[in-house]
């Protein structure tokens, strides 16, 4: 029976992700058909479009929803707490601070040029881990959840602040930093991908090694400790790889809400909470939803654009709020 189910979830999980790169490509402003694919004398411009246009597109937002998902998988276990997500622990505040003041103060490296703003983004991100888990340990050595959780929100709140402050001061640059804020995948390119994509193979690596170890803490950290799982050093490397994943993701896209926080829930409830599964099938079904959701942002007040962090707030608020309601009535 657990042998079908498992069939089941990895098989519509797959059908979904691939149903949503074909759709995600297929249809946009010009619809290209998938022969287009392969042979360019056909139609030379629709194969321009697809190869340069719309696959590293579809693949960044595919890559940047996996990475959402699959740590905000990792978090919820972590901390014990299905409302947790990347956001949590303020990683993507600091990435959002990192990125926001390298539009504001114009900062360009070079040699690096366009990846600057990715550059400064993973740069807070970091940053910012390393800050909160200073600060936790000063406060309990042996880091307990709770301690966590209120040093993430504290220092969420004050880049919040410095956000803020740099948005009320913004003049020219006001406009990109709130279409930065409010997330997008357009006209990234595949250098975006390129950058992306050492990150999330390395995060995800890094929890896929902590997927039993996290099976283990959902029950406590001493029993965790009794069953002989370093807990200390267990959430050190989750923490670290799922905040790779955030700054990273963060940090090409902008600020993009509710893909860790729903994704890994309905996943859960859908399909159960071994993490040996939870990680994998999150992961796919996070870059499903976040393609679907580009495509959706694209097309439906075409030919204008939405930012792709208005459709997740669309669709993740009502479930966020669902989600809470239920927990509370438990």
């Amino acid at each position: 029976m657990m042998k079908k189910k498992l069939l089941l979830a990895y098989g519509s999980s797959i059908f979904l992700l691939l149903i949503s790169f074909w759709f995600g490509v297929s249809i946009g402003s010009v619809d290209i058909p998938l022969s287009s694919l392969w042979n360019e004398e056909t139609n030379p411009r629709a194969f321009s479009i697809l190869w340069n246009i719309r696959m590293p597109r579809v693949i960044l937002a595919g890559f940047v929803g996996a990475s959402l998902a699959i740590a905000g998988a990792a978090f919820q276990g972590l901390l014990r707490n299905p409302l947790a997500d990347p956001y949590t622990i303020g990683v993507s505040s600091g990435a959002s601070v990192g990125a926001i003041s390298t539009i504001f103060f114009g900062i360009s490296i070079p040699f690096i040029g366009s990846y600057t703003i990715a550059i400064f983004g993973m740069l807070g991100a970091f940053i910012t881990l390393i800050t909160v888990l200073i600060f936790a340990r000063l406060i309990d050595r042996s880091l307990k959840m709770e301690t966590l959780i209120l040093t993430g929100v504290i220092f969420s709140s004050f880049l919040a602040s410095c956000i803020s402050l740099l948005t009320a001061l913004s003049h020219e640059e006001l406009k990109p930093i709130v279409g930065w804020l409010l997330g997008s995948v357009a006209m990234r390119g595949w250098s975006y991908v390129n950058i992306l994509f050492p990150f999330l193979l390395i995060g995800s690596f890094i929890l896929w090694l902590n997927r039993r170890e996290l099976n283990v803490m959902m029950y406590g950290d001493d029993r965790a400790t009794a069953l002989g799982v370093n807990v200390k050093r267990s959430k050190y490397a989750i923490l670290i790889g799922g905040s790779v994943l955030t700054g990273a993701a963060v940090s090409v896209s902008g600020t993009i809400g509710f893909v860790g926080l729903v994704v890994p829930h309905m996943t859960r409830m859908v399909w159960g909470t071994d993490h040996r599964h939870l990680l994998p099938l999150s992961f796919m079904n996070g870059a499903s939803l976040l393609i679907i959701c580009d495509l959706i942002s694209r097309t439906i007040v075409a030919p204008e654009e939405l930012p792709i962090g208005v459709i997740t707030a669309f669709i993740g608020a009502p479930v966020f709020a669902y989600i809470f309601y239920k927990q509370r009535r438990k």
